[in-house]
């Protein structure tokens, strides 16, 4: 007869804090340009053992397989795109690039060319159809009704001789908006490790941003590094892993269920043995409406604080474009927890409106540093807002 016995649980083991010397030579300084992966078969102390209270099996490798199926937030670089000879980084895709326009299919491009293509009558009616037309494709009440009032005005005014001197101002007003938060992320040389933390809700994309932004910045020759915070989702830290393997990224982590706040100290301070330019933390999605869970980021930023007063240096939000004018609501929770600084929109080539980027530009002003229009790394662009706008306008305006 089979017995069956239940193994005991360790008692947990008091927490150890490593010193700058055990971090350094757990991530040795690469011979060469590009860092090493962390070395799966000798991980360094913060992927060693798994935290106090939890045991092995939670620190356990996660299959290939499960690995694959639990990869919401996105796929990994294919073997082809990160064999690829690096490239110097693009600068901002021009107005009218390819990329954007073929990448970001707009409601606002069918009934704006609709619309105007059948040569409308300069009038109030013609202006709340441009409204609506707004209104459709995400762009807010407040935002629509302050761009049509204005272009009301100056249509009195008589500063249109037809729709399409009309439709023309539209398109310059609509860039006026974006401009200002059309800020590209700068790395701070003098700050190093220069500390990005990612927020967000679940599902938009987080991890695979920060796989692209490795990319990125290992493509302009870079140093840097990956904390693994998100320990909640299942695979998650296997994700940003594989994300690490394939950029030749060193990743710092811990077990399913560490606390993310002592994954990302010891990612700073391995960062900092390393002399590394630049520390990604990752954090788990978390609805804007769970306070306990918006309290931890709070406590990761302290945390970071503790090494580097004025770390992070950027808490990156990433926001799914898809997501409509609920991301109003997830970017003011998330900026009264954790201070907000820039913006990465994602998904905008698969959503056919994308206005919320106007709306979310009007409110709170904080710089969109980039927007995912496709799923390779280089779909990543640094936002544009010219690009931008005429990729929801029709191609024959405003050229």
């Amino acid at each position: 007869m089979a017995t069956w016995f239940r193994r005991k649980k360790p008692d947990a083991a008091p927490e150890r804090r490593l010193s700058i010397e055990d971090l350094a030579a757990a991530f040795p300084q690469p011979a060469g340009e590009a860092a090493e992966a962390v070395d799966a078969a000798a991980p360094g102390p913060a992927q060693a053992a798994p935290a106090a209270g939890h045991t092995a099996e939670a620190a356990a490798p996660i299959p290939a397989e499960v690995i694959a199926a639990a990869m919401e937030d996105g796929t990994p670089a294919t073997a082809t795109d990160v064999g690829q000879t690096a490239t110097p980084t693009a600068p901002p895709a021009a107005a009218g690039k390819p990329g954007w326009k073929q990448r970001i299919g707009s409601i606002l491009t069918r009934d704006i060319a609709e619309l105007f293509g059948r040569n409308p009558i300069l009038d109030d009616d013609l202006l709340d159809e441009v409204e609506t037309a707004l209104l459709t494709a995400d762009v807010g009440v407040t935002a629509s009704t302050q761009l049509v009032e204005g272009l009301r005005k100056r249509m009195k005014a008589r500063e249109f001789a037809d729709a399409r001197a009309l439709l023309k101002a539209l398109r310059t007003e609509l860039i006026a908006m974006l401009e200002p938060v059309a800020q590209p992320l700068r790395i701070d040389a003098g700050r190093k490790p220069f500390v990005i933390l990612t927020v967000g809700v679940n599902g938009v994309g987080k991890t695979t941003t920060i796989g692209k932004l490795a990319r990125r910045y290992k493509d302009e020759g870079r140093s840097l590094m990956l904390a693994a915070g998100d320990t909640f989702r299942a695979a998650a830290v296997a994700q940003l892993q594989a994300w690490g393997e394939r950029n030749g990224v060193a990743v710092v982590a811990q077990g399913q269920d560490a606390d993310p706040a002592s994954v990302a100290f010891d990612a700073l301070q391995a960062a900092k043995a390393r002399g590394v330019e630049v520390l990604i933390a990752d954090t788990a999605g978390r609805l804007h409406t769970q306070q306990g869970l918006m309290a931890e980021l709070g406590k990761i930023r302290r945390v970071l604080g503790k090494i580097d007063p004025e770390a992070p240096h950027e808490v990156l939000m990433v926001i799914d474009g898809t997501t409509g004018q609920n991301a109003l609501s997830q970017l003011r929770q998330f900026h009264a927890a954790v201070g907000v600084t820039g913006l990465v929109v994602t998904k905008l080539d698969g959503t056919a409106k994308g206005g919320v980027v106007f709306a979310l530009a009007r409110e709170f002003g904080i710089p969109i540093r980039y927007a995912g229009i496709g799923e390779r790394p280089q779909d990543l662009r640094v936002f544009d807002a010219e690009a931008f706008v005429d990729a929801l306008l029709p191609e024959t305006l405003g050229r």
